[in-house]
């Protein structure tokens, strides 16, 4: 079996066209106007993070042309949301209330709208993906694809129009919005996607088609999407709210993206395993993996309590929304395994698959170990020790060590196949708990999101 163990392409020394300087220049004005218009609110940290977020931009662009245009066009489109915005004005700024009264900040370019743009686009690519399944037709795939660009950007959008609302709400309330669950998770889904997209284009560009993999990645995101909707009905997390005092800090800027990136791999390269076993794997092995994966999941939260504290009636509520959760993994793995024979034709070759999962755990694993030192650095400052054994800081160092492992194992003794496939999957189980478990069934210094 041959596999590459290219990762992210390097930037090469030689020449550059006119149009890798033309968006140079772009991104080196834009961040000049950024600094001149908002420069007068920024710290030196927040200062020295636009001088370093620049040069990074530019290198990703150059690295991957496709990012130009969702860069400019995001910027661009955020631009005139706060244009419009801005024309509507009271003693501080923009007059939130007004401007959705403006038709394409209602409709559109709103953070609320964008998002929700976000969503509808997400679930439409999910499901042309699935329809490229069944009709065993390239064209909704390519639409899916297209849908998933969309997306992307309405994600880029909302994101960027909401860090510009919550600053005209009052000086001191502005922030990046990565501050609640509703945020992390609309950080979380546009991330796994842009990587899904990453992935898609590079292994076409090398001759080999991922094709129904992007069925199994939009799933993820498409459960994180309905997570993120339901969460924003029931507790109105949508609102933007005033940062609580230890996440008033410049590290979140840094830390909680950099988290992301490696949750967002993680479950990338899971749903790529969950490919991966359904085509190798016999169906008795896949109906026990149906039964223990849940098993695994119920387990972790008694080890949390063993931990950490006993039961209580808040983490009975938890346990009855997880049993739900639970169920609806449980009806969709059942209808992925009773299908598998019209699935498996239209999924890439096992050692195809297998590098896919590969490189979304080391590109995942580097991120979160950079965010997991960050993160050290920040509890040194908000809680004057870098490491607490807190609940969340614990569970984040598991989900480390458990990667860690499956790098070391392949790295070093070749691990591949249907036993990191399995690895990988369970992964997803150990890192959802770290994500979403402990906030559902555990307490501590990083409870800002219950359920």
């Amino acid at each position: 079996m041959t596999t590459t163990t290219q990762t992210l392409p390097s930037l090469r020394s030689e020449g550059r066209s006119w149009t890798d300087w033309l968006f140079a220049a772009v991104m080196l004005a834009v961040g000049g106007w950024a600094y001149h218009s908002f420069g007068h609110s920024m710290d030196v940290y927040e200062v020295g993070i636009l001088l370093a977020v620049i040069p990074g931009l530019i290198a990703l662009g150059w690295t991957w042309s496709p990012l130009r245009w969702l860069m400019i066009g995001s910027g661009a489109a955020t631009w005139v949301a706060m244009a419009l915005y801005m024309r509507a004005t009271d003693d501080y700024g923009a007059d939130l209330a007004k401007g959705e009264q403006v038709f394409w900040l209602k409709y559109l370019l709103s953070s609320q709208s964008a998002i929700m743009w976000m969503s509808v686009l997400f679930f439409m690519s999910t499901l042309m993906y699935w329809l490229g399944v069944v009709t065993r037709s390239s064209t909704p795939t390519r639409l899916a694809s297209k849908l998933t660009w969309a997306g992307v950007f309405m994600a880029l959008v909302g994101t960027l129009v909401r860090w510009f609302e919550s600053h005209q709400i009052a000086p001191d309330i502005g922030h990046i919005p990565v501050s609640n669950l509703y945020e992390v998770f609309v950080l979380f889904s546009w991330l796994t996607a842009l990587f899904w997209l990453y992935f898609e284009d590079r292994f076409a560009k090398r001759g080999q088609d991922l094709g129904a993999l992007g069925a199994f990645v939009m799933l993820v995101v498409s459960a994180a999407v309905g997570f993120l909707l339901w969460y924003a009905l029931v507790r109105g997390a949508d609102e933007i709210q005033p940062l609580v005092p230890a996440l008033q800090s410049w590290w979140m800027k840094i830390h909680v993206p950099a988290n992301f990136v490696g949750y967002g791999t993680f479950a990338l390269s899971a749903m790529v395993a969950l490919a991966y076993l359904l085509k190798t794997e016999s169906s008795k092995s896949l109906w026990v993996g149906l039964v223990a994966l849940p098993a695994v999941f119920i387990a972790l939260p008694l080890v949390g309590f063993a931990l950490f504290g006993g039961l209580s009636p808040d983490n009975l509520a938890a346990v009855n929304k997880a049993g739900r959760l639970i169920g609806g993994l449980l009806a969709v793995f059942t209808l992925m395994i009773v299908s598998r024979n019209w699935i498996n034709p239209l999924t890439p070759p096992p050692e195809v698959a297998d590098d896919v999962m590969y490189k979304a755990i080391a590109m995942g694993f580097a991120f979160f170990t950079i965010a997991t030192i960050l993160g050290a650095f920040w509890a040194a400052e908000a809680w004057g020790g870098y490491w607490s054994w807190d609940p969340k800081e614990t569970w984040a160092l598991i989900v480390w060590l458990n990667y860690a492992a499956w790098l070391h194992m392949r790295l070093i003794k070749g691990l591949r196949g249907v036993f990191a496939a399995w690895w990988a999957l369970v992964g997803l189980v150990v890192t959802t708990f770290a994500f979403l478990g402990v906030n559902m069934f555990l307490s501590g210094l990083h409870s800002y999101g219950q359920l």
